[in-house]
């Protein structure tokens, strides 16, 4: 019974606040261009880079859970034609099904970023992006207060609430600022800014908002900072934090992570960290790295008071992401930030 009051209310509360938490990954630094569009070709190790993330939440309480998937890539280009500098270009989808298609988001994103380096140690980045936001409802599968019978929730019975528009599509944009200081090869230390929404678009699936409902979206501000330390030959050291906040709600993720490198030149490493989301879960990290291909996995340990329900399994997360270089073009002048490496 508990677990179906628990599905019953997640589904009548994304009809009225659908845009009350936004797609996101307990692998934010995963997600560069969702974290930040200024990350778009800010890639100390290489010149491109494509990457895939995948979310299953709430699997032990719903007979379909959360899913989150998207798909990504991004590159460096104009580096031979702008003075110490260059662009960074890049795109993602994303796709969200909310329990048994009850709701499903789809998004598509273009990003640009500039970045310019300061002096032989810094570097300053300033990214934008623009996308294309879908959001469906399938009404078929909801129910409402109205439709409670004292015991259960019955879709015979009829409802005052009316969906007038169950398909929503909207432009939606980003902005975002990065910063990098890295004085040897082997300390490395980066810290960004973004504000996503920043054009406010409504998201509703009324025509008209009820008294007293918003339904245009409230920016969203993302601020992150990670280190990176290499420790020994072997040894690459990862702190990192991330907090955001929006319309009065926030989450905070801390945590670090440690490569080990399981030969000399570093073309095969075991990554293992552990990160905590204040006031709701422990998120232990395991993953592995071959050449130019880096497979990391999470699993969200439910702490909050919602552990007895999910039985503390919050949801498990995984990102493939590979990277790769343009060869020698520029060989002797790659004019990027640098950071620590088993391949220096």
């Amino acid at each position: 019974m508990k677990k179906l009051v628990v599905m019953s209310l997640c589904a009548v509360c994304t009809v009225f606040r659908a845009g009350a938490q936004d797609l996101h990954f307990s692998q934010w630094f995963n997600a560069p261009l969702l974290t930040n569009p200024a990350n778009t070709g800010f890639i100390p190790d290489a010149d491109y880079r494509l990457g895939a993330n995948y979310r299953n939440q709430w699997s032990s309480v719903m007979s379909v859970p959360y899913q989150t998937m998207s798909i990504w890539g991004d590159a460096q280009v104009f580096r031979d034609r702008i003075e110490n500098g260059w662009l960074g270009l890049g795109g993602v989808i994303l796709r969200d099904q909310a329990g048994s298609g009850t709701l499903t988001s789809t998004e598509a994103y273009g990003s640009v970023a500039y970045h310019q380096m300061l002096g032989y140690a810094s570097l300053l980045t300033a990214g934008f992006n623009v996308g294309v936001v879908n959001k469906r409802i399938n009404t078929s599968t909801l129910k409402f207060p109205d439709q409670f019978d004292g015991k259960f929730f019955d879709n015979s019975l009829p409802t005052s609430v009316v969906i007038d528009q169950p398909n929503v599509n909207y432009l939606d944009m980003q902005v975002g600022m990065n910063y990098a200081y890295f004085p040897t090869s082997r300390m490395y230390l980066n810290a960004g800014f973004s504000v996503q929404h920043i054009n406010r678009a409504r998201e509703s699936f009324f025509s008209t908002d009820p008294a007293g409902f918003n339904s245009l979206i409230p920016p969203r501000y993302i601020g992150f900072v990670n280190a990176s330390f290499k420790t020994s030959d072997q040894v690459i050291i990862n702190p990192m934090g991330y907090y955001t906040t929006t319309a009065g709600a926030s989450e905070m993720v801390l945590g670090l992570n440690v490569q080990y490198d399981l030969e000399d030149k570093g073309d095969q490493q075991l990554i293992g960290g552990l990160y905590y989301r204040s006031g709701e879960s422990v998120i232990p990290m395991i993953g592995f790295v071959y050449k130019s291909i880096k497979l990391m996995f999470t699993f969200d340990v439910t702490t909050s008071s919602l552990s007895g329900a999910d039985n503390s399994r919050g949801a498990w997360e995984f990102a493939l992401i590979n990277e790769g270089t343009y060869g020698n073009q520029y060989s002797g002048d790659r004019r990027q930030s640098l950071c620590p490496s088993f391949r220096n």
